[in-house]
């Protein structure tokens, strides 16, 4: 109870804003001509889409919904739950982006560091950086010729610019006094790196890590969008084009889905940046 009173300052208009944000959804769509289902139609509408993210279909599951009278709506519901479909996007997002947080540090000290090949790459991932996301899936699968690698090269593409960028940047950020006292207490480039240059480039880092998770989960929904399959993305696209009533409704959950997820990954990176700061201090 302690817990809440102290955080209820935070809490409250966050609570506040988001129903006050409902009420008037609900007022506004209320019509049942509405083309934007209500919140509440929204919850009738997708109530096994929301109580059961896990579902997948079988014969099984069929027969429990046929014996119930349910058959019609056992055969509007998607082929898996989006819990499911999150999961497989969450683990082509996590290759992807591992991959390019391992080559973007990589790069960025590299770049940091050394002034002739900052000038020598800087013009390259300049022109490379300002290419939209999507056009890279063409090439991508021209290629390596298949759907999931090439999905998971997008990641990589869309997410490495930043976290090269700032890493960079704060290794140039460096303070000069830092590079003085190396000097003075002659610190070879092993320990240079792990206690004057690391350190003070580490907010950088994750700030660059932050904004790139944000925009490999704006990238798998739209790449999934394209390519099909399992996925969010694909889930959201398949339900549009189908002739299911709900679907709208549908579609709606699955972007709160995504908006929390995206909010959940931003959260954790940042926590992650803001311990490992705090433990160079």
């Amino acid at each position: 109870m302690g817990l809440i009173q102290r955080n209820l300052p935070q809490i409250m208009p966050v609570v506040i804003s988001i129903t006050a944000f409902l009420l008037v959804w609900q007022v506004i769509c209320a019509s049942p001509v509405s083309p934007i289902p209500a919140p509440l139609r929204i919850v009738s509408d997708s109530q096994l889409l929301i109580t059961r993210p896990f579902f997948v279909k079988s014969d099984g599951v069929k027969a429990a919904f046929a014996q119930a009278g349910k058959s019609e709506i056992y055969d509007q519901m998607p082929n898996q739950g989006l819990g499911w479909q999150v999961l497989t996007s969450l683990r082509r997002v996590l290759t992807g982006y591992s991959f390019s947080a391992i080559a973007g540090v990589g790069i960025g000290l590299l770049m940091g560091s050394s002034l002739v090949v900052y000038r020598g790459l800087d013009p390259i991932i300049q022109v490379m950086r300002t290419v939209p996301p999507l056009a890279w899936l063409p090439i991508a699968l021209a290629g390596l010729k298949q759907a999931e690698p090439s999905t998971i090269f997008l990641i990589f593409i869309t997410a490495i610019w930043p976290i090269l960028i700032n890493t960079a940047v704060g290794v140039q950020q460096v303070p000069q006094d830092y590079r003085n006292v190396a000097r003075v207490l002659r610190l070879n480039r092993f320990e240079y790196f792990w206690t004057i240059l690391l350190p003070s480039a580490a907010p950088y880092i994750f700030t660059g890590l932050r904004i790139a998770v944000g925009l490999s989960w704006l990238a798998i929904v739209a790449a999934e969008m394209i390519q099909g399959g399992v996925g969010i993305g694909s889930f959201i696209w398949d339900t549009y084009n189908s002739a299911r009533e709900t679907g709208i409704s549908d579609i709606i959950v699955a972007l709160v889905y995504v908006g929390i997820v995206g909010l959940v990954l931003d959260k954790l990176v940042y926590l992650i940046g803001h311990f490992a700061v705090q433990s160079d201090k």
